[in-house]
């Protein structure tokens, strides 16, 4: 007797999680019947989870306040959502329900934040960090955020050259922070990356610029490690030289009191993911205290700027299989009804893996299958977990009655702005439908059609072809 898919499931893995779980051979996420769900809403069909942005948020938070806690630190955590993951705007009040602050990097940015400002959604206290390299419609959008009320917008300097824009704000003061550029990882074409400053101009920068100038105040310094909160030498090297850096600076700049450690904690991309949350916070605390207590200043106000980390978890894709193609005697094709180029582009960019699992059909027997998507492309296929797991799928045979489904899990991030909201993908294949999915009061989970699936119309009038 062949095993079934639920069997490999729960011999492989530790099987349910605290998102996933079965229940007469369907998938539950969250406690949402995904079968239920493809019954109603019909696939492609995308989904967001929202009470899971309020949990990373938490999460987040508990995570360095228990480090804090562990070894007397004494300043505050300080979590901001980074908007480029996600700018809809039911994640962004999710967020700001959360008590998160919010970090930018466009002038397009700045106009969500006055709005969000000018509903009353945003309170005036709120931290809005300015990252990224400015445009003039950039520092318009800045100096406007300012004069309107906001009383904690730190632009985050990226180059030298852009400290004069703030030095002829119509203000009396301006609060800036300085990003200082990290070093690239071994396998990076690159040696430093192109964002920041460099390490050695920081301070004689400091001192010659900022240092008395009376309308500037440096209140923050800012790094961010590409790689992500990655327990290895690199990861730590890259720490140790910034809190050293920052060591430094303090030592001639008194109103210096935040540190900024950018994002970077992971987001589960299989069932087999396993990374110690609380023990890189520990240590990444622990480092900083110990540093600051060796120069005798006092310990900075914690920064992080969790993109991936706090939407990412939330989203999913469900499509269901179209087709069987046996091409040989070793490989076996289930044809899905959209692009995974479109719908997940980091797949296709970054080689990035997304969790996958079926949503019905648990009680089949498995088999190893290739993914393959509806675009003309090669690239448009997933054939692999991860490097040590080959992808096995419930055996199914389209046509002979209810179709398998399968999902893409915790795809929240990033992929709407890569792939173009509602654009044009390729091969002309439409958005899936989007369903936004939340808990009232009592916990009763509730559902909104968030946004129709593209229609030919859309797509045509898009190329310009209007009648």
């Amino acid at each position: 007797m062949k095993r079934s898919f639920k069997d490999l499931i729960e011999q492989t893995y530790e099987f349910p999680q605290t998102a996933f779980s079965e229940e007469d051979n369907n998938l539950f996420f969250h406690g949402i019947d995904l079968m239920q769900l493809t019954r109603r809403w019909g696939s492609p069909l995308k989904l967001t989870y929202l009470p899971r942005i309020g949990e990373q948020i938490k999460r987040s938070r508990e995570f360095f306040e228990t480090a804090m806690k562990k070894c007397d630190y004494q300043a505050t955590y300080l979590p901001c959502y980074c908007t480029k993951s996600a700018h809809f705007s039911h994640v962004l009040e999710k967020v700001l329900e959360n008590k998160s602050h919010l970090e930018i990097s466009s002038s397009f940015d700045t106009d969500i934040i006055y709005h969000l400002y000018q509903e009353g959604k945003l309170p005036a206290d709120a931290y809005i960090i300015c990252n990224g390299y400015k445009t003039e419609d950039y520092i318009k959008g800045i100096e406007k955020l300012m004069k309107a009320g906001m009383q904690n917008v730190i632009p985050v300097l990226d180059s030298m050259d852009e400290l004069k824009y703030y030095e002829n704000f119509d203000l009396e003061e301006v609060e800036i922070g300085l990003r200082m550029a990290t070093e690239e990882s071994a396998n990076s074409e690159y040696y430093s990356s192109r964002f920041g400053i460099q390490k050695s101009k920081i301070i004689p920068f400091y001192k010659a610029r900022i240092e008395g100038n009376p309308g500037i105040k440096l209140r923050m310094l800012h790094f961010f490690v590409y790689s992500g909160m990655r327990d290895n030498n690199y990861y730590w090297n890259e720490v140790h030289n910034h809190v050293k850096t920052y060591t430094e600076l303090k030592s001639l700049c008194s109103e210096l009191d935040s540190l900024n450690i950018g994002g970077g904690l992971p987001v589960q991309n299989t069932l087999s993911f396993d990374y110690d949350y609380q023990k890189i916070c520990d240590e990444l605390v622990f480092l900083i205290k110990n540093y600051c207590n060796a120069q005798g200043i006092k310990e900075p106000r914690l920064f992080t700027e969790f993109g991936s980390f706090t939407v990412g978890e939330s989203g999913a894709c469900i499509f269901k299989v179209l087709g069987k193609k046996e091409q040989n005697d070793r490989e076996t094709w289930y044809i899905l009804d959209n692009s995974l180029i479109s719908t997940m582009p980091d797949m296709w960019a970054r080689k990035h893996r997304f969790l996958m699992l079926p949503v019905n059909k648990w009680d089949r027997a498995y088999i190893p299958v290739n993914l393959g998507g509806l675009t003309c492309d090669n690239d448009d296929s997933y054939s692999y977990v991860s490097s040590r797991e080959q992808l096995f799928l419930p055996e199914t045979t389209p046509g002979e009655g209810q179709p398998l489904y399968i999902a893409f899990f915790h795809t929240g991030a990033y992929q709407e702005t890569l792939s173009g909201y509602d654009g044009v993908h390729h091969c002309l294949i439409p958005s899936p439908k989007h369903v936004l999915i939340d808990r009232d009061g009592t916990g009763a989970l509730k559902y909104e059609l968030f946004r129709e699936g593209q229609q030919y119309n859309d797509i045509k009038d898009s190329l310009g072809y209007r009648d």
